[in-house]
This record gives structure tokens, sequence and C-alpha cells, in this order.
């Protein structure tokens, strides 16, 4: 339970909840436990007045004594009916506060986590899989959901019920009571291994189904890839053994049900035969009557329930405690990149490497080694390097996915480290290497990084992004839905859409990490001068492959395994004869072996 211990807060937060669901519980549960006592005096009413009724044979009065009768059943029965009325009432205002409240902590908690996902830096989703961190703010939420809610709810019933009955059965005789519990213990026991075996069986059909789904969506997602192999029958032998193995995994679990049924029945059928065998002995005796044995078996019946419900709780707890333990690990991580600043100043973009290194701590790649490059305010400078020279490194480190290992890193001649995070990521315009687009319309998709964007500014970022005529070519313009990660559109497509993203914002600075790379020539060139319009006075960085994309930056940094090996204009570094030269003339070899 001390997994568990995690959830006093909410408890607490939500006391006034819990304290009326409580009384609800206890009342109906009185409701459910008066009505086997009134079922009693209604037996005894039966029989002592058949009894009369037979005596008055061939009397005018049996007719008296007949109405008599007629009105204190019906009395009984309107009694009975109006006590289980109440009872339901009462019900339904226990899981009005109990359950309602667990949907509440459902959401606190769902919250809770969503936000902690936000605050853990990029580093942790590198370590972690994505349908991992989904189960725990889905699945995992939902088993806790189950135990503040039904699992608490429940226990309390059962508890409270117990209490009422034996309490009633005892009052009325010792003996019959023993006897009548009896079975129960046996019960509890079976029950309770019986839902451990359910329990196990259904993690494993579980995590079966958790596999299947995982093959079935990532096939789907790489379905080109499959047809374009032609491996649609080697994916349908797969899924056809994942699906065999989780039909096994089912039927065992069908088997163990159909065993925990019957045995459940025929405990509390032996129960119900000890009640009236016993009951029936000390009737004989005179030691209780006949409506004792009737209320007796109505309190049987009740029990058999709560019984039933302990095993299933007991489950729920178990569940619930595994899953929380794994919420709990997420959040006591302390999240690698803190902002604690909170001013919010217009960042001018003025950006200084001094002796930079930094080592992906997942990895433990080196990626940069004693960086050093200034980047004046309204200065266009680029990033070459051959891949794994760690250019994409260092937008990562000026937007903050990572803090620096050794060295400074200082924007506006503040260390990184104390800007507000927030405010820095606001006024930085970045396109990631790798495009991702969400299952959104093209025009929210654009507007992704503002909080309003008005029509005009998101077809002035469409154009600049030369990416308006493609745009305007289909059906519902700007209204046109994406497909998942932006599937419906080409590779240069959603570069530009990304490119336009970012443009959108009118940002102060401005980080291109390689992407030009699914466009063509023409296109770059358009792209690369609508660029140059709108960079004038704002810091930029281009990151590519292509020297045709960076020979006009302002200053050219030239990469090699984590290290600046050359820096300074095109022409400059054209003079120096040395790598970049040596790259500019394999690409212009390139080109021309293209064209012939």
């Amino acid at each position: 339970m001390k997994n568990l211990k995690f959830l006093n807060k909410y408890f607490y937060k939500y006391k006034w909840w819990i304290i009326p669901g409580v009384f609800f519980v206890v009342v109906s549960n009185i409701f459910a436990v008066v009505p086997a006592q009134v079922i009693g005096y209604a037996f005894n009413l039966i029989t002592e007045n058949i009894q009369i009724y037979r005596l008055f044979s061939g009397f005018d009065r049996q007719s008296i004594i007949y109405q008599i009768f007629n009105y204190s059943l019906l009395y009984f029965g309107g009694m009975i009916l109006l006590l289980y009325l109440l009872r339901g009432i009462f019900l339904f205002f226990m899981r009005q506060t109990i359950i309602l409240m667990s949907r509440h902590i459902e959401f606190d908690m769902k919250n809770e986590i969503y936000v902690q996902y936000q605050n853990l830096s990029q580093a942790f989703y590198r370590r972690n899989n994505t349908g991992d961190l989904m189960n725990r703010a889905t699945e995992d939420v939902n088993r806790v959901r189950m135990y503040v809610g039904p699992a608490i709810m429940y226990t309390i019933n059962t508890v409270v019920l117990f209490i009422l009955i034996i309490y009633a059965m005892f009052s009325v005789n010792v003996t019959l009571s023993l006897f009548c519990l009896a079975p129960l213990p046996i019960l509890v026991i079976t029950i309770y291994y019986v839902n451990t075996s359910i329990n196990k069986k259904s993690e494993k059909i579980q995590a079966q189904l958790s596999k299947l789904s995982s093959f079935v969506q990532e096939r789907f997602s790489g379905i080109r890839i499959v047809k374009s192999y032609v491996r649609e029958k080697y994916t349908q032998d797969i899924f056809a053994d994942e699906s065999e193995n989780y039909k096994q995994n089912a039927l065992k679990l069908v088997k163990v049900q159909a065993m925990f049924y019957p045995s459940m029945l025929l405990l509390v059928g032996l129960s119900t035969i000890l009640t009236i065998y016993i009951g029936g002995m000390q009737v004989i005796n005179g030691s209780i009557t006949a409506g004792n044995i009737a209320q007796f078996i109505v309190y049987v019946n009740q029990l058999t329930f709560p019984v039933t419900m302990l095993g299933w709780v007991t489950t729920l707890i178990q569940r619930a405690s595994v899953s929380q333990k794994r919420i709990n690990e997420f959040l006591s991580i302390e999240p690698d990149i803190v902002s604690k600043n909170t001013e919010t100043p217009l960042i001018e973009g003025n950006i200084v490497f001094e002796n930079v290194s930094f080592t992906y701590p997942d990895t433990g790649i080196e990626a940069l080694k004693n960086v050093s490059f200034t980047i004046h305010k309204g200065e266009f400078v680029a990033v070459i390097g051959r891949t794994g020279s760690g250019k994409s490194t260092l937008a990562n480190l000026i937007i903050r996915m990572f803090d620096i290992d050794k060295g400074s890193l200082k924007i506006d001649n503040q260390n990184i480290k104390d800007l507000n995070l927030s405010n820095l990521r606001s006024q930085i315009g970045f396109v990631p290497q790798e495009v991702f687009l969400f299952s959104d319309s093209i025009r929210n998709n654009i507007a992704f990084g503002l909080n309003e964007a008005n029509e005009e500014q998101v077809i002035a970022a469409a154009k600049n992004a030369d990416v308006y005529a493609n745009i305007m070519n289909f059906e519902s313009k700007f209204d046109t839905q994406l497909g998942e990660r932006g599937i419906t559109l080409s590779g240069g497509q959603k570069q530009r859409i990304s490119i336009a993203r970012a443009l959108v914002k009118n940002p102060n600075i401005l980080i291109f990490d390689d992407c030009l790379s699914a466009v063509d020539t023409k296109t770059e060139e358009t792209i690369l001068a609508n660029l140059g319009k709108m960079m004038s006075g704002k810091t930029s960085l281009l990151i590519s492959h292509r020297i045709s994309t960076i020979k006009n930056a302002d200053k050219i940094l030239v990469m090699d395994n984590g290290e600046i090996i050359e820096q300074g204009t095109h022409q400059e570094l054209i003079n120096l004869n040395k790598h970049y030269a040596e790259m500019y003339q394999k690409q212009l070899l390139e080109t021309e072996n293209i064209k012939l």
C-alpha cells in the first residue's frame, strides 16, 4: 500500500465527496438489512394466520381473518418495496459521490502526469518508449481510478454490510449464525485464489494484446515498405501467430472463469442447505421461528455478493499498487532543464559559444568538443559538415533542449541557464531536421506556434515558405486535414509547411536544421530569396549539406567530429583550399554529372 500513499493528497482534496459517500454507504446498507427482518415477520405472519384461518373453518369470522391477512401481506410487501426503493436512492447517491470523486482524481492525475511529461527534457524521451509513456498516462491511471472509486466503495460497502448482517444474525441465534457463516471463509479463499489466477491470465492477455496492437500499428505505418518488398504474406503469418497466442491465453482465462461461478454457487448453496437444516431443527426445538430461517436465507444471499467482491477488490488494489508505482517512477523524476527566471525580455539575438563541450547522456556520444564562435545580432551564420559532426547539436543547445557539459553558452550576454526558458523558445523559430506535422488542418499546423494567428499571417508564412501554391491546389485549401505525421503530403511539402510554422511567429532568432534537403534547387532558391527578406535584421542559423544553400551566409562554420575546423565567408573558405573547398568541388562535379 506504500505506493498508494501518493493518492492521500487527492483524498484530502476531495474529502467532502468521501465523507457523504461513506454516509450514503452506511444508510443504504441499513435499508438492505431491514427488509430481511420484515420478510421474517411476514413469513411468521403467514404461518400463524394460516393456522388461525383453518381454526375458523366454517365460521363467518373466517372471511374477516382472510381480509386482515391480505392487508397485512400488502402492508409488509409495500414496506419491503419502500425499503428497497430507499436503498436504491442512497446507492445512487453513493455512486454519485465516490465514483464521481474517482473520475475527478483520474482527471487530476492525467493532467499532473501530462504536465510532468511536458517538463521533462528531450533526453528523457530518448531513453523511454513512447508506448510505455502513453500506457502510464492512460491504462495505469485507469487502474488507479478503479482503486480510488469502485475498490474503496465496495470495500466500505462490504465492511458495513458484514457488520450489520452478522450483528443481526447473532442477535437472533448464535448457533445458526455460526453454521450459516461456516462456508464463507472457504468461499473467500477460493475467490481470492481464483481471482489471482484470473488476474495473472488477464495480464498475459493484456500484454499479448499490446504486442498485437503494436505490430499492427507498425505494419500499417510502414505499409509502403511492406508492399514494396512484397512481404504481405510474411507479415500475415506473424500476425496469425500472435493472434493464436492471444486466443490461447483467452481460452485459458475462460476455463478458469468457467470454474469460478459454479464453485461460488456450490458454496453458497451449501450455506443455504446448512441454514435450512440447522434452522429446521431449531424450529422443531422452538428456539427460532420459521420466519427466522427465511430471514437467514436472505442474509446469506446478501453476503454472497460482498464476499465475491473481496477477491475482486483485492485484485484491484494489487493492480493499482503496481500501476501507481509505475506512475510514481516518472512523477519523481526531476526535470533536467530547469528555468526559475520569470522575466520576459525581448531577445536581440547575440549568441556566444565559449569552449562548449557536450556528450549525449543516453548514448555517451561526445557531440561537441571545445566549440567556440560568436553570432552577432542580425547575422546570418551557416553550419556545414558531414553527418554526425555535431551540427544539429548546436541547434538543440541554442533552444536548450539539452544543457551543455562544459564551457559557456550565452544569449544577449546572459548565461542561457539564467534565461526564462519559455520566453527564449517563444522568440526562436526552429525548423527541425525531422519534420513532424500534426493530424490537423494545414492552417492549424502553420499557426501552431501562436496562441492566435490571423489569416493574413498564415498566408504570408505559406508564401514565404513557397508552399502557398501547393496548398491552394488542394480541394479544402488551408482546411485540408493532414494524415498521421503529415503522411498525405510529399517530403518537400512537409518541410515547407514546417518552415512556414517557424516563420509565422516572426521570431528574432531563426534556426533551420537541414530543412531544405527534400526540395528541388528551384524551390530552394525561391525559399532562400524569401527568407533573405524575412531574415533581415534577425539572427539566423542555417544548417545544411548543400553549399549552394549557405554560400551567401555572413559566416560559415565547417564542422567535423564535433569540432569547428574552419570558419569564414564562402570566398575565404574557398581561398583556404581545405575541407570546405574540397566539399565545394565535389558538389560541383555531382551537379555537372546530374546535368549530363
